[in-house]
């Protein structure tokens, strides 16, 4: 490995609230067979976040399997989220309840629509935001890919911006670059494609639009082999990084030849 590459994977780290992280990649903790295939799945990734859904999983009883018997929190830093919260209020208890289980501040916060599309609820949303960051809370927002918002959720005190790329676990990619690619243009915070990666490709493409992150669940849980898609999305956010910062060539509508054609024999 030359100087150059060495000096990208060393130095080009984010940081997110006043935390400094390395990985761009942060997974999440549901649909997995077990917890150990999780943290299996954490390890391929090489991740540092693993989200958290307070309402979903087992964090206190000494009677059950934990979380954190598999997951370290001291080894990853765990991102409680409002999973399955249609309300503004269900959301605010839930993280007041993880913050008295764990002391967590630094949470993601999801307010859902409806069942069908699991979409954002952009009124909601911004309602709960503002009340947790006056709080105390560091407030890493689920949204939609709406530029407008994504800016009133910045200019509340949102420490990270996360649109979807498409529908929570539909695996369909990102379905509107030009308003990611707006979106990070106008942050001043990390924006993270957060929903909707399917494959490789997808986590690539998140990060060659300029995303900071990407967080995925099903696409690596519901893999066929999830630890080796695992692995997958950690070199793709990694190739997609480095192409971004490579600057790509300009797309052309002809042809140009790689050899010059003045001067042949």
């Amino acid at each position: 490995m030359d100087g150059n590459a060495q000096l990208s994977q060393a130095d080009d780290g984010f940081e997110i609230a006043g935390r400094k992280f390395t990985s761009r990649l942060i997974i999440g903790t549901g649909k997995y067979k077990s917890y150990a295939q999780n943290a299996a799945a954490a390890e391929a990734a090489g991740s540092e976040i693993v989200t958290v859904a307070v309402r979903r999983v087992n964090l206190s009883d000494p009677t059950k399997e934990r979380l954190g018997d598999h997951l370290s929190p001291e080894k990853y830093t765990y991102l409680p989220n409002t999973a399955g919260c249609f309300t503004a209020e269900d959301a605010i208890r839930t993280l007041r309840l993880a913050r008295e289980a764990g002391g967590w501040t630094l949470v993601k916060l999801e307010v859902l629509a409806d069942q069908k599309t699991l979409y954002p609820d952009m009124m909601e949303t911004l309602r709960s935001a503002e009340l947790l960051i006056k709080e105390g809370f560091d407030v890493m927002v689920y949204c939609s890919d709406d530029p407008v918002y994504a800016k009133r959720l910045e200019d509340v005190g949102c420490c990270a911006i996360m649109p979807l790329g498409a529908p929570i676990g539909s695996g369909l990619g990102i379905q509107n670059p030009v308003n990611i690619r707006l979106i990070v243009e106008q942050a001043r915070v990390p924006v993270l494609v957060d929903a909707g990666v399917g494959t490789a490709s997808d986590a690539a493409i998140a990060m060659e639009l300029g995303c900071d992150g990407v967080l995925m669940n099903t696409a690596i849980a519901e893999a066929k082999d999830p630890i080796r898609m695992a692995r997958a999305m950690k070199l793709a956010v990694q190739a997609g990084r480095d192409a971004y910062l490579a600057g790509r060539m300009p797309k052309k509508r002809y042809a140009d030849p790689s050899s010059p054609l003045a001067g042949l024999i």
